[in-house]
């Protein structure tokens, strides 16, 4: 017996009635009591789990997903078959985001894709290198900087691994038979699990990019 299930709140219930007006046995009262217990302790689960809602720490089911569209938008949706507990913690790490930083962007995607995407700043020696510098000099560091291109950065985001599907074939096999792969199926993109969209993308770096800046990316 736990604390607002049904024979808790039967015992409650029973506690409450006068002494000496009912039998110590009575089928009649028990029913009636039994009843409202039932009723009672489905209203104290339903309380529980409303409680639970609204809290993004302890938030279940589709409340979840409604908290991340109050706070994001779009722009942050639960993966395929991904569990409470871990978009609970997505949900919350975007909240407290390090933002308007490089590091940031660096940070976003690579949470998003495994992959550590590469940042080029046309105007940051640390990128293009210099001549004369300390290890940094042509052909031996960077790329090419640019005082034409101010605010603005490169890209290079890193597309992580998806798995395929498991007992499908590619086209044409003709592979048959218990636990081996099928074929003659047609299977969209989208059943992928693990891909990411390009706005996807798109979205995390402008979520987190300085305003007023430009950021090329380029999906490889």
């Amino acid at each position: 017996m736990t604390s607002g299930d049904q024979n808790d709140i039967y015992v409650r219930l029973h506690a409450l009635l006068p002494a000496g007006w009912f039998a110590n046995t009575s089928p009649l009262l028990t029913g009636v009591l039994v009843a409202a217990a039932h009723t009672l302790a489905w209203c104290h689960e339903l309380y529980r789990y409303a409680q639970k809602q609204t809290r993004i720490s302890t938030a279940t089911d589709g409340w979840l997903d409604m908290t991340a569209y109050d706070f994001f938008g779009d722009t942050l949706q639960r993966p395929l078959e991904m569990p409470d507990d871990a978009f609970s913690k997505r949900i919350r790490s975007e909240l407290l985001r390090e933002r308007g930083t490089r590091q940031a962007i660096i940070s976003v995607l690579n949470e998003l894709t495994g992959n550590t995407p590469t940042v080029f700043e046309p105007q940051r020696p640390e990128d293009t290198g210099s001549y004369g510098g300390p290890a940094l000099g042509y052909r031996m560091a960077g790329g090419y900087g640019s005082l034409l291109t101010p605010y603005q950065a490169f890209v290079v985001a890193r597309r992580g691994k998806i798995s395929g599907l498991p007992y499908i074939t590619g086209y044409g096999s003709n592979s048959s038979g218990y636990s081996t792969p099928s074929y003659g199926q047609y299977v969209s993109l989208d059943k992928l699990r693990g891909e990411l969209s390009d706005a996807q993308i798109y979205a995390a770096v402008a979520a987190v990019k300085v305003e007023g800046t430009t950021v090329w990316v380029r999906l490889h």
